[in-house]
């Protein structure tokens, strides 16, 4: 699997922003980016998407009824994983040792068995795609096949 085409996941961060109207260019970018994302090598976590639901719920980004059918539409759209038992019981090892939260190791650690090299731990890397230019980075570009394109 080329860097380009790597199977990637999103974190729960990127998934608010990108239906956070006020979120201003990060909203813009983090939108463009779970568009294309679809048409890509993404897996989605059921943790991120459960934490998406209750993230865009609690800070009244939008109503219980929207928030539950946005994560229902992609959970149509992208193949998802769940976390296993080995995936829990190396985010606590992680979490105890201090090197990231419980939650973050999770994430981790479930990207990691399916198969995805992008988000720090386990062979997965976390990436900002928010380049301080206010643009996508080079490398989110890439996952994104959005090399010589214009967004």
């Amino acid at each position: 699997m080329s860097a380009e085409r790597a199977r990637f996941t999103l974190d729960t961060n990127l998934l608010v922003y990108s239906i956070d109207n006020v979120a201003g260019a990060q909203h813009r970018l983090a939108r463009e980016i779970v568009d294309r994302a679809v048409e890509c090598e993404c897996w989605l976590t059921l943790q991120a998407l459960g934490e998406f639901y209750v993230a865009a719920t609690r800070k009244g980004i939008m109503p219980r009824f929207e928030a539950a059918a946005q994560a229902g539409d992609w959970l149509e759209l992208f193949p998802t994983v769940t976390a296993s038992p080995a995936a829990v019981r190396a985010a606590l090892t992680e979490a105890a040792a201090g090197r990231a939260s419980y939650w973050d190791a999770l994430l981790v650690a479930t990207a990691a068995e399916a198969g995805c090299t992008m988000v720090l731990t386990g062979g997965v890397r976390v990436h900002n795609p928010f380049a301080p230019s206010g643009e996508l980075t080079d490398r989110a570009r890439g996952l994104l096949d959005l090399d010589g394109r214009d967004p």
